[in-house]
């Protein structure tokens, strides 16, 4: 049948897949990688390791020689009662080398002693070791007889002075009895007192204080004037305080003592010892 016969199996067409090898274009000549030139030279390797073994050598000898030997030992953000006793303390490190001084071992040694609150090592070539130091706060001179020591507002002993030294400072007067040993506290009867006083900071009062009393366990602060602020026992110190502060300018020039022990209602006192009930502070 024309046009619409069937193919014979014989005379079928069978299609054959035909491959080719398709070949990539070579990169030029100059854009290979050349490994070669890019390994460094014996010669180079040779100077690098020299300039190592040079630069380890002179650290060396800076180290162990004179080069950067320690000559002078600097104190910063001290008073020079501070700085001197600093600087005894550190000058071990005299004549050693500024490279193998151990820093954090000179401080830990300077945050040791009583005065100091917080130390840092720093380096000033050629020859000077800085030492940066905080002292810590004193709020008392205690007294005991003819002695005196500076007293922090933690109850901490710092050192013994002359006792007509910081006259800015409160006086806590002690018994005779009583064993003061500098970097330790003085007894915990006592800790109230230095708090108080250290709470001070914060208040403004009309006058100094002179001195504070521990008596029957009872607080009482004694301005220079004279007048008495009774604190009573040794709780809610700060609040005592907050309130003799507001209301100690406003009272009659009479009045020799304040009585703030309780704060909500302090009460003010005469040569007579008659007692004037102030207006409640809030």
């Amino acid at each position: 049948m024309a046009g619409g016969g069937r193919t014979g199996p014989g005379s079928r067409r069978r299609a054959h897949a035909a491959s080719a090898v398709v070949p990539l274009p070579r990169a030029p000549a100059d854009d290979r990688l050349d490994l070669v030139r890019l390994v460094p030279s014996g010669r180079s390797l040779a100077i690098a390791f020299g300039l190592l073994v040079a630069a380890f050598a002179a650290y060396w000898g800076a180290r162990e020689s004179s080069v950067f030997a320690v000559e002078r030992i600097e104190v910063r953000g001290a008073p020079p009662e501070v700085a001197r006793e600093v600087q005894r303390t550190a000058r071990g490190v005299i004549g050693a080398s500024l490279l193998e001084i151990d820093g954090s071992a000179v401080a830990g040694t300077v945050r040791n002693l009583p005065s100091v609150a917080a130390a840092s090592v720093d380096r000033a070539f050629p020859h000077t070791l800085v030492i940066k130091v905080a002292p810590v706060r004193t709020v008392a001179v205690a007294r005991r007889g003819e002695r005196a020591w500076l007293v922090t507002g933690l109850n901490r002993v710092i050192r013994e002075v002359d006792p007509r030294a910081e006259p800015a400072l409160a006086r806590l007067w002690l018994p005779r009895k009583v064993t003061i040993a500098i970097g330790e506290t003085l007894p915990a009867v006592y800790e109230p007192a230095t708090r108080a006083l250290a709470g001070l900071r914060d208040v403004r009062l009309p006058g100094r204080v002179k001195s504070i009393r521990v008596t029957g366990g009872e607080l009482t602060v004694v301005l220079h004037s004279g007048f008495e602020i009774l604190l009573g026992q040794p709780t809610d110190v700060l609040a005592k305080l907050a309130s003799a502060g507001r209301v100690l300018r406003a009272l009659d020039d009479r009045m020799v003592y304040l009585d703030v022990s309780v704060p909500e209602r302090p009460v003010a006192g005469t040569y007579l010892n008659s007692q004037v009930e102030l207006e409640r502070v809030g």
